[in-house]
This record gives C-alpha cells, structure tokens and sequence, in this order.
C-alpha cells in the first residue's frame, strides 16, 4: 500500500528535527562567537572550528554503516540524549570548573565542538538513511525538502533567538536551553517505528568495516560513478564557497564591518538567519518545483551562486558604512543559500534513489564524509587568508567568487556528461 508523505512516523521524524536541529544551530554559533569575542582572532576561529570538523569525517561513515545495521531510531535518541549529556558537562566546566577564559576555554569550546559535530556527523546518516523506508520512492524529494525545510526553520530561528539571548544574557542560558532541546527531541524520537531488518554481522568488525567501505567505493567509483564524480564538485563548492561563508559572516560583521559591539553581535546572529531562511526557502521551492528539476541543469543553479559572492566584495570597497555592508552580505546569503539548498535537496534525492537499500546509510554518509573534508581545509585556510588580507577582505571575497565560478563552470559540463551516462 502507498504511503502518505506526512505518516505518524515521518511526522515524529520531522518534530524531532525541528526541536534538535534549532538546539544545533543555537550552540553552535555561540559557541564560536564567545571565542572570538574573547580573542578577535579570525585565524583561532578558523583553526577551531576546522579541528571541530573532524570528528564528522570520521564518525559520518562509521555512522553510515551503523545506520544499515541498527535501528536508526535507536540512533537519534541515544545520540541526542548523550548531545544533552555534553552540553551540561560543559555547563558544568564553564561555571563550577573556573575555566572560562585564556588557554583552557580555547581548548574547552574546541573539545565540545568537536564532539558536537563528530555526533551530528553520526546522526544525519541516520536520518537521511530512514527516508526510503519511511517515503515511497516518488515521494523522495518531497521529504527531503520537507527535511531540509526544516533544517532551515531551525538554522534561522537558532542563530537568531540565540545571538538575542546571547547578546542580552550570555553564554549560559543559551547552554541551558539547548541542551533542554536536545533532551525534548530525544524523548520524541523514542516513538518513531522505522521499518528495520538485522543483517548478520558477517565477522569482526573491523572486517564489517572493511567491507562495507570496499561495498560503497564500488558502488560509486564503478555501479554509479554518477556518485562518484557529483562528490568531487560538492567538495569543491563546499572547500570554495561553503567555508569562507562559515569563516566570513561572524568575521566581518563582529570585526571588520564599523559597529558597535552588541550591536554586531545581534547582527551576526541576523546574518547567520539570512543563510537559513535562503535555506527554507530554497527548500520550498525544491519541493513545489522538485519534478521540473533535471540533475543535467543543476550546475546553472551553482553558477548563480559564485554570482552572488561578488556584490559582498563590492560593498567591502564602495560602501562606507557598516549597515550597508551588512544589508549587503545578508542579502547575497540569503541569495547563496537560497540557490545551493535546492542543488543539494536535488543531488541528495538523486543518490537516495539510484542506491540499493542496504548500501543507501553507508553510501549516503561516504558522501557526507568527503564533504566534510572540504569544511576544515577551507575553514582553516580562510581563517589565515582572512587575518593575513587585514583591510584587503574584498580580496578574499573576490578569491572565492572566482573559484566558485570555475567549480560551477566545470560543473555544468560534468552534471550534463554524467546525465547522459546514468
């Protein structure tokens, strides 16, 4: 019998989502925030938020093969259960352990955030792993636009009311109501039924990993090497693009654009909105218009992003005012993300799609994996870019459009080749 889209157990999906994922955003942008507020070092912020990446690389295949294994609700309660676990350890350190400033709270935020991140990169396989057995396959786009309509809702509401909270009261309310998130969605989560069948173990698990590794390489590099090659263009888009945004927004507003400091706090948490809502509702049109979409013309949608990048280095060199900047950067963000949520949600459902079942977890957080490579390497190398071009920021800004240009130009002729293959 067909599905519905919205069944009870997609919609407990969706709820848990919204609830854990706002929780993410809020703390991971304060997190960072207090850093450089405490050390207005642009290279520190790149370095630790590139170490807090790595986790993910790791954990996001581990968590893929795992996700093919085990109950994936299972997943998503214990990992969320254990987030809220972190963060009031970390309540814990910050107020009663003294360790709120100089050495000790550098290596504090980059501890915390590093196991934040490898945990989200244990949880989204699981989750993008669930929707073929949740949705028919017709409705894969639709639920992943329903999915990342909701990562978006989170991402704006979290930057937002958490840079308010922040700016108004501090760190620690914002620990206190994330880590109080993280535990609603736990419990919500413990009532999703995701169909699971047991698979043998087929040996130890170092030779479960093995396999399962050379399973998904195999897949990409010779069944599909449709995969294989749209993951090289995300890295680079991600390496590009992706990361001098993570580096670039809190930088500029908090220490380049003339504000007042709360001010620029608030603003910063604005900013970060900006990005989310371009998610939502890229989102949005991902799903009113995902049948129209043809993964031949996704590279058209990434060239319209590297074309947004320009006017934020315009206004760096035309426009005086802080204000003025920051209206610019908000808009062209919400631009970039706008057009790069509705590329992923159409690669995404595309690789949902063209993998068997059993391989979907282990190929889905492979993908993820690769990207995340790409997230260190470019947070780490525009953190330093960022902090060696102090007064020339245009310059950098200008250096990531034109790489993202090329990575786009290219992408047209590799999504239009691969089309023709698949």
């Amino acid at each position: 019998m067909e599905k519905k889209l919205f069944s009870r157990d997609f919609t407990l999906v969706v709820a848990g989502q919204i609830v854990s994922l706002f929780g993410n955003a809020a703390i991971r942008f304060a997190l960072p925030l207090y850093l450089l507020n405490q050390t207005g070092s642009a290279a520190l912020y790149g370095m630790v938020t590139a170490c807090a990446f790595l986790p993910s690389m790791i954990l996001s295949p581990l968590g893929g093969m795992i996700a093919d294994r085990v109950n994936k609700r299972n997943i998503m309660v214990v990992l969320d259960f254990f987030t809220a676990a972190v963060l009031f350890g970390f309540f814990l350190l910050f107020t009663e352990g003294g360790i709120s400033s100089g050495k000790g709270l550098t290596v504090l935020l980059a501890v915390t955030l590093m196991i934040l991140y490898g945990i989200a990169g244990a949880y989204q396989p699981a989750v993008q792993a669930s929707m073929p057995a949740l949705v028919e396959k017709e409705n894969l786009m639709a639920a992943n636009s329903v999915i990342n309509v909701v990562s978006s809702l989170a991402s704006l509401l979290g930057p937002v009311l958490g840079g308010l909270l922040y700016s108004a009261y501090g760190l620690l309310p914002v620990l206190v109501l994330c880590a109080v998130c993280f535990f609603l969605s736990a419990v919500m989560e413990c009532f999703i039924r995701i169909p699971h069948r047991k698979r043998e173990r087929g040996g130890s698990v170092g030779e479960m990993i093995r396999q399962d590794f050379s399973e998904s390489f195999r897949f990409i590099r010779k069944e599909k090497p449709v995969v294989g090659k749209g993951v090289l263009v995300t890295f680079g888009i991600n390496l590009f693009l992706s990361a001098m945004i993570t580096v670039g927004i809190p930088y500029l507003v908090t220490e380049v654009f003339p504000l007042e400091a709360s001010l620029a706090n608030r603003l910063c948490g604005f900013a970060q909105g900006s990005l989310a809502a371009g998610g939502l509702a890229g989102g949005i049109l991902a799903g009113i218009f995902g049948k129209r979409l043809k993964i031949q013309k996704a590279g058209n949608l990434l060239m319209a992003c590297a074309a947004c990048v320009f006017p934020i280095a315009g206004a760096l060199l035309f426009i005086p005012s802080g204000m003025g900047n920051f209206l610019v950067l908000s808009v062209c963000s919400f631009a970039i993300m706008l057009l790069a949520t509705v590329f992923s949600v159409q690669v995404m459902a595309f690789v949902q799609a063209e993998t068997p079942p059993a391989l979907v977890g282990k190929v889905i957080s492979l993908v993820m994996a690769v990207n995340m490579c790409a997230h260190p390497l470019g947070d780490g190398f525009y953190g330093f870019l960022f902090e060696a071009f102090y007064g020339l920021e245009f310059v950098v800004i200008l250096f990531s459009g034109t790489a993202t240009f090329l990575v786009a130009f290219f992408t047209r002729r590799v999504y239009h080749h691969m089309s023709r293959q698949s």
